[in-house]
């Protein structure tokens, strides 16, 4: 069971959302830096995401009549406009993934804070509208996080792990509304090779690896008022075996009955309003979990 179930619209069981995360070759440039023009071999694949596999996917979601939720480092709107173009001119929505796909957590505060703010001028410069949603590239949230994003006016985060429903982060500058993620829904372990990023998983068929999505998605059904979140990669799941897999996914999903296929933004919104209505109480984290260190000086390091 759930222990705080959304009432979803349309009574439905489960609210679905495929994220894309547009990382293109930027990987290969936080990476290797200089060393980048080198990476012939990764960088093409990096950048079959936005030639490719982006209009495959934009295909399929107008025929299925889907809208979703793209995010991508600002350095890849730059890089890649028609990508971004045509997934605007969609309708869908693009979130913050940081600058060039650096972890937020490696950086200072005020660096933090700086690439934030160039990254949404950015966005919001190629695609008219300020960023409403944050995914933290690798998932490498810091500390200072979730009180600028709260600073700089986002609607909601998608980087954590603590529930199967949305909840609140509540910090010293503001609430931001969490939609949890789960390393079950990503596609990075079943699919990612890449020698030349330091990732060296075994690579999956599309089958196993959607074996392991939708057990998520039917648990969540026989507990109704769940999220389901797919984390994905153009540049992965967008390949043909995979996707075509994909696409009978969103057709059994569909066919159910029991799903409300929404952006990220919108499943905000719809938390909010049912926040405000009184009809569901998210969970409120409080933030930091800690502030100070927590570990006794003779057992720091004794993993």
């Amino acid at each position: 069971m759930l222990q705080r179930p959304v009432p979803w619209p349309n009574g439905a069981k489960v609210a679905c959302a495929i994220t894309l995360d547009m990382d293109a070759d930027s990987l290969v440039h936080i990476h290797h830096g200089a060393g980048a023009g080198d990476k012939l071999s990764a960088t093409s694949m990096l950048r079959y995401g936005p030639e490719v596999a982006i209009p495959r996917i934009l295909d399929t979601y107008r025929r299925f009549g889907l809208t979703q939720s793209f995010f991508m480092p600002a350095w890849c709107v730059e890089n890649h406009p028609k990508a971004v173009e045509a997934i605007v001119k969609d309708g869908h929505e693009i979130g913050h993934h940081g600058y060039i796909h650096e972890a937020p957590n490696s950086l200072s505060a005020a660096q933090e804070h700086d690439w934030m703010c160039r990254s949404i001028e950015i966005i919001e410069r190629h695609t008219g509208q300020r960023p409403r949603g944050n995914r933290s590239p690798l998932y490498h949230m810091s500390s200072k996080t979730p009180g600028f994003l709260a600073q700089e006016g986002f609607v909601y985060d998608s980087s954590l792990m603590g529930d199967e429903v949305p909840y609140v982060l509540e910090t010293g500058k503001g609430r931001i509304m969490e939609l949890p993620v789960s390393w079950a829904t990503d596609d990075w372990p079943p699919y990612v090779h890449a020698p030349d990023l330091d990732y060296m998983f075994a690579v999956q068929a599309p089958e196993r690896a959607m074996e392991v999505f939708m057990a998520e998605f039917e648990a969540l059904r026989a507990c109704p008022g769940g999220l389901w979140v797919g984390v994905w990669h153009p540049f992965v799941s967008g390949r043909l075996s995979r996707w075509q897999r994909v696409e009978k996914m969103i057709e059994y999903m569909l066919n159910t009955g029991d799903v409300w296929f929404a952006t990220l933004e919108e499943i905000a919104a719809h938390v909010a309003m049912v926040e405000k209505s009184g009809e569901y109480a998210p969970r409120v984290d409080h933030l930091p979990y800690h502030a100070e260190n927590q570990v006794p000086a003779e057992l720091q390091g004794k993993v």
